[in-house]
């Protein structure tokens, strides 16, 4: 069976990971006849955003332990990740991805990426096993990859500027759809960055899972 690693960025689509985009990965994997298991870093979320209201809350979050909600509870600070144990990478959306994971959503194109997270995927970048990027997450795909690696998010065209600007070549791609490097094993969808609902999301996020797994 093979084995995906999944890195989650928190829980909430505006402060860590969109939580149908993380279901809808999971629930894939397992529909491909794979099993996967659950990462994060064990830092402060950049902050916290009331869901209802949009404003930011005075409280600190960790985002391996708000994460851990969406996994429930079987997840690893992505410090333990050894990449022998998996065959293939995924990383749901949400703005988690582009404010914990790395600050694209700060910073745009002089955004950094977190240490433990530059780490894990530029190890499974470097021995060539197969990565899905979701949403906004594509954005961390030129902080891992070569120049010139094709990465889609949508066609939003202030964040493919962005995404071309740290250099990756992005393509636009419809929400049904998934954009494939064939050289560097790297699929991205556009999954919420385009969605209206749960089922256009779920179109693009099942290709890309069964891509994944079929590269793997």
């Amino acid at each position: 069976m093979k084995k995906i690693a999944v890195i989650l960025s928190g829980c909430g689509v505006f402060d860590g990971a969109e939580i149908h985009e993380a279901v809808l990965t999971l629930l894939n994997i397992e529909l491909q006849g794979a099993s996967y298991q659950c990462f994060a870093p064990n830092i402060d979320q950049h902050h916290v955003i009331n869901h209802i209201t949009g404003e930011e809350m005075s409280e600190k979050r960790n985002v391996l332990v708000e994460s851990a909600r969406i996994a429930r509870g079987e997840i690893k600070d992505l410090k333990e990740l050894n990449i022998s144990e998996f065959d293939a990478l995924a990383l749901p959306g949400g703005f988690g991805a582009a404010k914990n994971l790395c600050d694209f959503a700060l910073k745009g194109a002089d955004c950094e990426i977190n240490e433990d997270v530059a780490n894990a995927c530029r190890a499974f970048a470097d021995a060539k096993k197969p990565a899905a990027y979701i949403c906004i997450a594509p954005t961390i795909i030129p902080q891992v990859y070569a120049a010139g690696t094709l990465a889609t998010i949508g066609n939003d065209l202030d964040t493919a500027n962005g995404v071309n600007a740290l250099g990756a070549a992005h393509q636009n791609c419809a929400v049904n759809d998934i954009i494939v490097d064939e050289s560097a094993k790297v699929i991205s969808t556009p999954a919420y960055m385009l969605a209206t609902n749960i089922r256009e999301a779920a179109s693009g996020i099942e290709k890309a899972i069964a891509q994944l797994v079929k590269m793997s």
